[in-house]
This record gives structure tokens, sequence and C-alpha cells, in this order.
């Protein structure tokens, strides 16, 4: 059986078995007394030294090899590589988190994710491939000409790319923290460093063949513990077939929770205290000096009498904690009333599918939720790092045929994500809410030093409400295995998959942006003369220069990772979606109706994102920059305003401009071999 094989797919066969052994190795030094922090440095050691020597084994130093692996990976692998590629830390952590949460609405995810496929196999990955060219902005600048295109577009595809590679570094820094007990910003550049060894050695050669290694690693991390979790609960190790009763389970133990009398106080109490800090919000500064005179006189009183000393000490630290300006305290008292705010609502049951009130919050559900599907279908159809990876098949037949192999691996995450997020639920109703707080089990207080888990017993019971537990949405995968009391090895291995997807992303990500800027601006637009070498020396640097950048960024733990990664879509998709649609299939499209609709979309939808989501930025002076959405859309949808008002302005500038001469030669040579479509 072996020998009927490629030599290409015994290597993977093996690299899988040896990687199941080591596991196997693992468990049984874990029986043995191995400690946790060993079995956690051992797969980050193991893991990034086969990514390691898969990219010192594929370095070049030619352009074709560098660039898009020589448009020589197979349809199987380059699908496989692009799985990697898209699966990424979002997918892998944040996913089934966001579904725990949310329940019915993270739905949205997966269908808009998935559909983007779709997209990619029928309107883009044929045409593109047939172009032969080296990145996106190549596309655009060959469809319609001209370098002031190319640069919106490199500047689009740096924008897109460097959100969406600070989530999957942050993501890196949350994984090695926990599991190998590094400070998260340490944490950020060691996975860093595993970033760079392969895209720096061989470009898109090693990161293809590193992401298809980092692909089998992050499946089986995923599927296992919910296969165990699946079979414990109900006896049967497949979880997307049986997930369906246990979700009743947990219906039935949101309606005895929710209701229960300690979880309305909880709720209410918490409801308090943000009525209590939006009053003091609307009567500072007045209410910031009365807190410190009312602290001030406390401490007097206190050492007045005899006391201890550690009660004056803690009253000093409070005072001292105060905020400085009223600025300050606006800022800081609205981040605690939001998060009180937060505590306070009732809980979104899993199975429900528009939450809310009344009809009308019902209706905002059902438009965020049809908004969002939108923007990633659109977002997926259109981020540069996936679509370069149809660059790399030697024919167009092999690039539709990649396309299939992609939504095939994808769909083996996506499909166990729901299950995954219904399991865990059942774990933390069943054997978390309403037990001592005393008794808590260690899982709660390692991930609360991390700062994705936080409890306050507000009503002082000692027992733990589930109003009075907030889990961060990035912690759900991360944490499933200690949940449910798995060995830990199960957990380190989900780390393993964790720092699998991150890094492929990234790897794919930090490719995109150098490419764009030393090909794109560097070769075709400074220096076309420029030998082969000395553009590689550029690509490497330019690598090097914003992979620290964006870890840098990542180490200010800008947001969750999902958002993160939804603002990435909205911009791809509002940049370049239009632009590579209409640039494709109609012909009348022009060289500044593209350059007005792509910088009209990116700009409406970064404008929308940064008047929603922020209320100052800092660094430019600005406060009061907050603003209501249109329509009720949140700022994960800002794409749906960028991608309409994209093919608005092409089509209207377009009508009213010439169109560039050969364009109807070129768009016959990019579809004569598609069908012969007109």
């Amino acid at each position: 059986m072996l020998r009927s094989l490629t030599r290409l797919q015994r290597y993977y066969l093996y690299y899988t078995g040896g990687f199941l052994v080591f596991i196997g190795a693992l468990a049984v030094l874990e029986q043995h007394g191995m400690p946790p922090r060993w079995i956690g440095y051992s797969f980050l050691i193991f893991t990034i030294a086969m990514y390691a020597a898969i990219g010192i084994v594929s370095r070049t130093s030619d352009v074709s090899e560098y660039y898009v692996a020589g448009r020589r990976v197979p349809a199987f692998f380059n699908g496989m590589a692009t799985g990697a590629d898209w699966m990424s830390a979002a997918s892998f952590i944040g996913l089934a988190g966001t579904l725990y949460l949310s329940g019915f609405q993270g739905l949205a995810y997966v269908i808009g994710w998935t559909g983007g496929f779709v997209l990619v196999a029928l309107l883009l990955a044929p045409y593109l491939r047939r172009c032969d060219q080296y990145t996106i902005p190549d596309f655009l600048g060959v469809r319609y000409g001209g370098n002031a295109i190319r640069l919106v577009a490199v500047g689009a595809a740096i924008l897109a790319s460097f959100v969406y590679v600070v989530a999957q570094i942050y993501g890196v820094g949350v994984i090695t923290s926990r599991f190998v007990s590094l400070q998260f910003e340490i944490g950020v550049f060691v996975g860093l460093a595993g970033i760079l060894v392969c895209s720096f050695l061989g470009g898109m050669r090693a990161v293809t063949w590193t992401q298809v290694a980092q692909y089998l690693i992050l499946i089986v991390a995923y599927v296992t513990p919910v296969a165990i979790l699946s079979y414990n609960v109900t006896g049967n190790p497949v979880p997307q077939l049986v997930y369906g009763e246990v979700l009743q389970k947990v219906t039935e133990l949101e309606d005895r929770i929710f209701d229960a009398p300690a979880e309305v106080e909880v709720r209410q109490m918490f409801q308090r205290r943000a009525d209590v800090y939006a009053q003091k919000i609307m009567q500072l500064p007045q209410s910031l000096n009365l807190e410190r005179e009312q602290l001030s006189s406390q401490i007097n009183q206190l050492k007045a009498s005899d006391v201890q000393m550690r009660d004056i000490v803690a009253l000093e630290r409070q005072r001292r904690d105060l905020p400085h300006d009223p600025e300050q305290a606006k800022a800081r008292w609205e981040t605690a009333m939001f998060s009180a705010v937060e505590r306070s609502r009732q809980p979104i049951h899993h199975a429900e599918a528009f939450p809310g009130d009344s009809e009308e919050e019902r209706n905002v559900q059902r438009i965020n939720f049809l908004a969002l599907i939108f923007c990633l279908t659109v977002g997926t159809a259109a981020l540069p790092h996936v679509l370069v990876r149809y660059y790399t098949t030697p024919t167009v037949h092999e690039a539709r045929e990649s396309v299939f192999w992609s939504l095939l691996f994808i769909l083996l995450l996506y499909i166990t994500a729901p299950a995954y997020a219904v399991f865990a639920k059942h774990e933390v109703l069943s054997n978390l809410a309403e037990i001592p707080i005393a008794k808590l089990p260690g899982w709660v207080t390692a991930w609360a030093k991390v700062g994705l888990v936080s409890i306050e017993d507000i009503n002082l019971d000692g027992i733990l409400q589930l109003a009075e537990l907030s889990l961060n949405p990035d912690v759900i995968v991360l944490a499933t295995p200690e949940i449910a009391g798995m060995p830990y090895v199960v957990s380190g291995l989900v780390a393993a998959g964790g720092l699998a997807a991150a890094l492929s992303t990234a790897d794919g990500l930090l490719l995109t942006i150098t490419s764009a800027l030393s090909h794109d601006v560097y070769y075709r637009i400074i220096r076309p003369n420029a030998s082969t070498q000395f553009r590689l020396v550029i690509s490497k640097s330019m690598l090097l220069v914003v992979a620290v950048l964006a870890a840098t960024v990542a180490a200010q733990k800008p947001g969750t990772i999902l958002s993160m990664v939804a603002w990435a879509f909205s911009i791809a998709g509002s940049a370049f979606f239009p632009a590579l649609v209409l640039g494709i299939f109609w012909q009348r499209a022009t060289r500044i109706g593209a350059l007005a609709g792509m910088l009209v979309g990116m700009l409406l939808s970064l404008y929308y994102i940064l008047r929603v989501e922020f209320d100052s930025i800092p660094w430019l002076g600005i406060s009061g920059f907050n603003m209501e959405p249109w329509f009720h859309v949140q700022a994960t949808s800002a794409g749906l305003f960028g991608v309409i008002a994209g093919f608005v302005t092409i089509v209207a500038v377009s009508l009213m401009t010439k169109p560039e001469p050969g364009t109807a030669e070129f768009l016959y040579r990019i579809r004569i071999t598609n069908g012969g479509m007109p």
C-alpha cells in the first residue's frame, strides 16, 4: 500500500505517525510523574523544531519558489496548506468560544467563512491563477494598469494582513503564557521566532510544506478532546453526531440555573453597580474629588484608632490607584460600568436563535447576523494571503480542485466547533456553577493568572453563581481538557494545535505583507532592474521589521482574537472584492473607477470600525470619538457598508471614464481557459 503512495505522501504519513507516537510517549511519561510544565515545553520544542526543520530543508533563493512555491504544489497538498493558512487562531481558539458565549449567533462565522470559499472557486481562483502573477496587487496592476492602483492595493493588503497577523501573534502569547508559564509578552516573541524560521528561509515554498505539517497537528489537536468528552458524556466518540442530545441537556440546565433566586439576585447587584458608575461618570469631576476625600477621611480615622496596619495600607493603595484626572476616571469607570452591565444581563440560551426582550431587539440580532455572514463571505473571497495560495498550483484545473480540498479540510474543523461549544458548556453548567468558591478546580486559578477568567463573589455567599464567572471566549478551547479533567497531555496537544493554527496563518500573512512591499513596491515601482538576490534580501529585511512590529502591537492585547480578525475581513472585502470581481467580469471597469472604489470602500470600513469601536485615540489626541452604529450594525460587520460603497463607486466612476486599452484582450486571455466564458 505504501508503494502506491507518492514520495510526498509517504513523508507526511511518516510525520503523522511520528507525531502520534510522540503523544503516546508523553502520555506514558505523565502517568509516571512527568510534570505538566515539562509536557508543555515538550510540545512547544518538538513542534517548533519540526517546523524549523521543514523551513531549513525548503530554503530557496529562487524568486518563483520564494513567492509562489514554483507553482508546483499539487491540489491535495495545496488544499491542506490552505486549510492551515485559513484556520487561524480565530478558528481554532476563538470560534468555539464565540459559539459558547453567543450560541446560535456564532454560527454566522461558520456560514460566512465556509461560503466565502464558494465565491473563491466560482469567481476568483481560476482567473487569478491564469494571470500568472505573484501577488494580488500584481493582478490588479496588470488588469487596470498604472502604479497608483498597485500602491492602493499594497496599502489595503498590508492593513488587512497586519490586523490579522496581530491576532495570530496574540493567540501565540495566550498559549505560551499558560502552558509553558512564560510571561505573555515574552511568549509573543517566542512565537515570533517560530514564525520567522519558516517564512524567512524559504518564503512560500517553506511556508507551504510547513502549513501541511501544521494542519495535521491542528486537526488532531482540535478533534481529540471533544471526541474524548463526547465518549465520556454519551458513549459515542463522534461528537458531531450526538451533540444535539447534549444540547437538550444544556437547555434544561440553563432553564434551572438562569432563573435560580441567587442568580437573579447577583444580576441585580451588578445592575446596581452599573448604575452607580453611570452616576459617578455624570457627576465628574466632583465625584472623583469626593471619592478621594472620602478615602482620605477613612484613612485618617483608621490611623487615629487601634487597627492593623494592613487595613490602612489597603486603603492607601486604593487611594493611590484612583484615576489621576477626570478623563482617566471616565475611561476607567466606563469600562467597569460596561462590564457590570454585561454581567447583569439575562444569559443567552444556547439554542435560542435571536434573543431579546422585544421584537426590535430580535430584529437587531437578525440584522447583525446577516451582516456578519455577508462580511465574512466577501472577506474570505478577498483575503490576499488566501488568494495567493491559488498561484502555487501547476494548472488552472488544479487551482479549482484545490478549492475543493480546502473546503473539505476546513469542514472537518467547522463541523466540530459547534459540538465543542455545546460539550464545553455542558461541563461548565454541570460541574462549575453553584459550587463553593473555595472548592473551585485549579484550572480557574491558572487561567485567572493569564487574565482570561475572572470570578467575583459579589453577594459574598461563598457560592459561585454563573453571573459571577467571566470567561473570555479565547479560553474555551484551550481550557476544555482541564475543565473535563483530562490528562494534561491532552491540554498540551490542544496548545500545540492552537500554536500550529496561529503560526501557519501568521506565516502566510507576513509573507503577503513583505511580498507586497518587496515585489509590488520595491521591484515593480522603485527599482525594476533589481537583481533576484537583492529582491530576496529586501523581502527578508521587510519580514523581520513587520514581524517585530506586529509582535509589539500584539503584546498590548488590543482586543479579542475573533473581533480583530472580523475587522481584517471587513477591510479586505471592502478594498479588494469589488475591484477583483468587476475587474474579471465587467470589461467596462476602469482604472480610475477601481482606484476610487478601493479607496472609498477601505476608508469607509476603517472609519466605521474606529468610530464605533473606540471612544478615543490617545496617540492622536482624539477623545469623545465614539458614534452610534448605523442601522444597529456592529463594527465587526463594517464591510457591509464598505463593499456596497466600493461596488457603487467603481460602477459610477467607470461609466464616467474611458476604459484602458488592452482590457478586452486581457479578459479574453484569463477566461478562455476557464470554459470560454464571455
